[in-house]
């Protein structure tokens, strides 16, 4: 009887030995998660990826190609790659034109934004973090570009397609491929272009 009781307690003191390890285990285990958690390294925000570096356009070349589209009060510009804004900014300020600034790049938009407060023309012109392909420009009378030859090959479809007739399309520095341009003219050593949108779209040029 005795010897019964005894092999009782050994099994009895060895289970809670058991248990005992079990639970400092488990315990230790969620520990050690929790440290690897708290001590993981921040993941990165993505930065948002463009297509063309910015390199703002001379003011000069702003009011030139401003000059070249007839920019009057009626207008609704849309500018492509807006930058720091001065285009639209520039177009509301001499002429009072309406003005949208489309970039993808959230701290260009950010800048263009804070030269629209001092300048003095909030009321006629808004900026846009978009992506140029997704945008709508369909109510555009005149658009600007500053961007790069293979960016306006790829856009020249959306803007044949989307453009009222007779919308003024000038670009800073690069052309459209095969669409001859109205209009080729030098400022300050930079060569800008005029095409107007015309009412029957050639099959080559979609």
């Amino acid at each position: 009887m005795k010897s019964k009781r005894i092999a009782l307690l050994l099994i009895t003191t060895l289970s809670a030995v058991s248990l005992g390890v079990i639970g400092c285990t488990t315990t230790t285990g969620r520990d050690s998660e929790a440290d690897a958690q708290t001590t993981a390294p921040a993941i990165p925000v993505q930065q948002v990826k463009t297509d063309v570096p910015y390199v703002p356009t001379p003011q000069s070349v702003v009011d030139a190609m401003l000059r070249l589209a007839k920019v009057n009060n009626k207008d609704l510009i849309y500018d492509l790659g807006s930058g720091d804004g001065r285009i639209p900014i520039t177009a509301a300020q001499k002429y009072g034109a309406r003005g949208v600034g489309i970039d993808i790049d959230p701290q260009r938009v950010k800048e263009a934004k804070q030269n629209l407060q001092s300048a003095g023309v909030g009321n006629l012109v808004e900026f846009r973090q978009q992506d140029l392909f997704e945008t709508d420009f369909s109510q555009a009378s005149v658009v600007t570009l500053y961007l790069l030859p293979e960016i306006n090959l790829k856009l020249r479809p959306k803007l044949l397609q989307e453009l009222k007739p007779g919308t003024r399309i000038v670009s800073h520095a690069f052309d459209m491929g095969d669409w001859k341009p109205q209009q080729v003219q030098q400022v300050d050593g930079k060569t800008i272009y005029l095409w107007v949108v015309p009412e029957n779209v050639p099959t080559n040029l979609r």
